[in-house]
């Protein structure tokens, strides 16, 4: 199939919900046509060079169909969209002068499970594990950190009266949560490194986030969760790259049990093994 492709200096996992402003005459274009039509266009991670201009760049083979959940025309002719993954696609050829923007010719990729047992119970490790990760993120005292602000897309249980849970959306579509929030949705199983109870002062505020993290289904599908901790996981786009194009949930949950370990590692000591080029963070603007 022919889609329009999005270059990017990051990557979109299926589930995850990405915020996009756009500027670029030729990807307003693209977004107006897409709009239209209600057809995804592709989000492929950029290997060398930039997304901004005419100049050649390198661009992953796998890459993530991007649905348009929400889209804005501003005045002056910009969009602030929100996008989700949907599935993944192999870059088969790249078609150049066809249209302004990229045009490619791309084939749907199949999820494999690989060996179900064994990604079952590698996956309910990796639950139980990504609790401890989750609490390490939190700054220590004295200790400052950036907001992380991910959206993912999941499975909700509605309740007949929604409790009123500030800086929490909670719906079937896109849905913002902090770290904080998704730490108690873990919660049940057993795990040693459990956060000590909160001081009195926050004891309001977790009971809000509790009633808010019970309403999440955390999925028991070992493919979507394997997506679901590729897109949360804090690793620099060249790791989660890989992360996306495992061939197997099994092979995807394997890697992520060895990042999570990393991670556990440095975070426990307060270091971190890579610290991005600042050119190369998560870009969301085109």
């Amino acid at each position: 199939m022919e889609i329009p492709l999005f270059p990017l200096h990051t990557v979109l996992c299926p589930g995850i919900a990405l915020p996009l402003h756009i500027f670029e005459p030729r990807y307003r274009l693209m977004v107006e046509r897409c709009v239209e039509s209600s057809v995804p266009f592709g989000i492929v991670l950029i290997r060398e060079g930039r997304e901004v201009g005419t100049g050649n760049v390198a661009i992953a083979g796998v890459g993530t169909f991007a649905e348009i959940r929400e889209a804005t025309r501003l005045p002056d002719g910009r969009y602030d969209l929100l996008v989700v993954g949907s599935g993944r696609f192999t870059v088969e050829d790249v078609e150049l002068g066809k249209e302004p923007y990229l045009v490619g010719e791309v084939t749907a990729l199949e999820d494999e499970v690989g060996d179900l047992a064994a990604a079952t119970a590698l996956a309910a490790r990796a639950m139980r594990r990504f609790v401890a990760y989750l609490q390490l993120l939190q700054p220590m005292e004295g200790e400052t950190a950036e907001e992380i602000d991910v959206r993912v897309e999941v499975e909700t249980e509605v309740e007949e009266e929604p409790q009123d849970v500030p800086d929490l959306e909670i719906s079937p579509e896109a849905i913002e949560i902090d770290l904080a929030a998704i730490e108690p949705a873990f919660r049940g199983v057993d795990d040693p490194t459990a956060a000590p109870e909160a001081a009195d002062d926050d004891l309001d505020r977790e009971a809000q986030l509790e009633a808010a993290a019970k309403r999440l289904v955390i999925p028991d599908d070992p493919t979507t969760l394997s997506y679901l901790l590729s897109g949360i996981i804090q690793v620099d786009s060249v790791r989660r790259q890989r992360l996306l194009e495992a061939e197997t949930a099994l092979q995807r949950l394997e890697a992520l049990d060895q990042l999570i370990d990393r991670e556990l590692w440095m975070l426990r000591r307060r270091l971190r093994f890579f610290t991005p080029d600042q050119r190369y963070d998560a870009v969301r603007r085109n």
